[in-house]
């Protein structure tokens, strides 16, 4: 560390700065889903495609819900076998956790697919001798399956620090959730103009100015009925 830059102002809460420096995996893949959500409330499985995020690929994964509260990795990144030591593809994702997070990530996983919602979570690993340090954050996103229903979940895993003995477990330490809603895309109702007739206006420029109307009423030395004498 330079001392030459030290400064009070240039001071970090660091409970704050650890939360964004390196996870920008996260906010790759909360950014992907979001373009490609756009003005519905979220986007179809059918529509991930690797290439969106191909620098944080392999820490993403797509999970099934196969019950309240249950779900099942289908598709996983390395950097989730690495955590675990083995292939992850068609494991719950409570395998991940240790067992007295596990109901607390029931409710969570409940909570994306019916409200539907956005969770973020803070995870740190369980610790040993042969297990260093290791804390990460878990993304978990709403996806509309080919039925339409909200059965899949667009998931990111970023752990920071040496693995060290696998398999490597996470207690949940903190959680932030987001009911999500679509967009408005109707436009703003406008009460209809009053039905007024208005008289006409004169026009500019070559218009005539309006002459006023007069009527014409028979003299009053002239009798209005004749008689006509016809000597026929």
């Amino acid at each position: 560390m330079d001392k030459s830059d030290y400064s009070p102002h240039n001071i970090a809460v660091m409970t704050e700065f650890r939360a964004e420096v390196g996870y920008s995996a996260i906010s790759q893949v909360e950014a992907y889903w979001e373009g490609l959500r756009g003005a519905r409330l979220m986007p179809k499985r059918s529509e991930i495609d690797p290439r969106g995020i191909e620098s944080a690929l392999e820490y993403t994964f797509v999970l099934e819900r196969i019950a309240p509260g249950m779900a099942r990795i289908r598709i996983a990144g390395s950097h989730l076998s690495d955590l675990m030591g083995m292939e992850v593809r068609g494991m719950p994702l409570t395998s991940l956790i240790t067992p007295p997070c596990r109901r607390q990530i029931n409710d969570l996983l409940e909570d994306v697919c019916q409200r539907p919602a956005v969770c973020e979570m803070r995870l740190n690993a369980e610790t040993s001798v042969t297990k260093p340090q290791l804390e990460g954050r878990l993304l978990l996103l709403p996806l509309k399956s080919d039925l339409g229903d909200v059965s899949r979940i667009l998931g990111c895993l970023v752990a920071q620090g040496e693995i060290g003995h696998t398999p490597r477990r996470f207690d949940v330490v903190g959680a932030k959730i987001r009911s999500i809603t679509a967009p408005s895309t109707l436009p703003v109702a406008q009460a209809p103009a009053p039905n007024v007739t208005e008289a006409p206006q004169p026009a500019d420029g070559f218009a005539e100015p309006a002459r006023a109307f007069k009527s014409h009423t028979p003299r009053a030395d002239v009798p209005y009925l004749r008689v006509v004498k016809s000597d026929n």
